[in-house]
């Protein structure tokens, strides 16, 4: 396929002007359509970013011709619905996270884009960022050794009115989740992708300080598969905000980083100095305040997967994991049991 691939976006909200951002800026890429159920909102932002076809009903957008790759910007909840229309229509599917909120859903997910051979993408920014590879190839390299602990600290901050922004914020049949599924999901995707799937959790969740149904702080500790151990610690009501903080502990070294870079980088026998990244803080307390990076090498990654035939990035598949083990801390925190995944 020589031609530029064609994007459209389903839905428009905060996340989607990332995706609209991201697809113009590529010069393999087009953004041809969006779909939006608020008319206006739709025209507006379509006249703001240059996009010639606006529709209200997204299956009715899934039926042209010129789209390749539908981008999934709607609700957590309804990420599973579009999905699988979009594959039954022969489009590549690039998913904002998380890839559902329910188990059965992702399994329909991957099943319908494997048997429709589409593509499907999930979008994990934080993986993509300099300190992540870094970090992954210390670890392959054996720079830590046995890997010992595992670490995740998500401290955000996000005000009252912002769960009162949509009507689906904070709950469970649509958000999904609260500080785990919605905004650290990313921080857990990203620890699962440095230390590897987990064999069991035991966890404490609840609504401690906002109004909502869902949980905004949340603390759990894990068991990796490969016998180290973990915390995962994710908040939206803590103020201010701070920037997400991973850490990695190994019998012969330990790395310390966070969004804006790494606060620790020592091995044993080694006077190596920390890698200097030009990563910065952000969306620790404004979701404004995301970078487009992350999502600009995600679509370039689509291209390349739909060019050379290949899995995305990150496939269903492995986009599932992190919402798996915050579905097990959920069942965790109900039932006061450690739960195994």
């Amino acid at each position: 396929m020589k031609r530029n691939i064609r994007f459209a976006l389903v839905g428009t909200g905060v996340i989607a002007v990332n995706h609209a951002k991201a697809i113009a800026a590529h010069p393999e890429a087009e953004l041809v359509a969006i779909a939006e159920k608020d008319a206006d909102r739709g025209r507006a932002f379509a006249a703001e970013h240059g996009i010639g076809q606006v529709f209200g009903d997204y299956e009715r957008m899934l039926k042209q011709d010129d789209i390749d790759v539908i981008c999934v910007c709607v609700p957590s909840g309804l990420h599973g619905d579009v999905t699988i229309a979009a594959a039954q229509a022969g489009k590549h599917v690039l998913c904002e996270k998380p890839l559902e909120i329910r188990r059965e859903k992702m399994d329909e997910m991957i099943a319908a884009c494997r048997k429709h051979g589409v593509k499907l993408g999930t979008v994990f920014q934080k993986r993509t960022t300099q300190q992540a590879a870094i970090v992954g190839r210390a670890i392959r390299e054996g720079k830590l050794g046995k890997l010992v602990l595992g670490d995740v600290y998500m401290k955000y901050y996000r005000s009252p009115e912002y769960y009162r922004s949509a009507d689906w914020r904070g709950t469970w049949a649509v958000d999904g989740g609260g500080a785990l599924m919605n905004q650290g999901v990313h921080g857990i995707d990203l620890l699962l992708s440095l230390m590897g799937d987990v064999e069991s959790v035991f966890a404490y969740a609840a609504p401690l300080v906002r109004d909502i149904e869902v949980e905004d702080t949340a603390v759990a500790t894990v068991k990796y598969k490969n016998g180290a151990f973990g915390v995962i610690q994710g908040t939206t009501s803590v103020y201010p905000g701070t920037e997400m903080r991973a850490e990695i502990h190994g019998e012969l070294g330990s790395i310390v980083f966070a969004d804006s870079g790494f606060k620790v980088w020592k091995f044993a026998g080694s006077d190596e100095e920390a890698p200097q990244t030009a990563g910065k803080a952000e969306g620790s307390s404004d979701p404004r305040a995301i970078s487009g990076d992350g999502h600009y090498i995600l679509v370039d990654d689509m291209i390349g997967a739909i060019r050379e035939d290949r899995d995305p990035l990150i496939p269903g598949e492995e986009g599932r994991k992190a919402v798996d083990l915050i579905l097990a801390i959920y069942e965790s925190a109900r039932t006061r049991q450690e739960v195994k995944l």
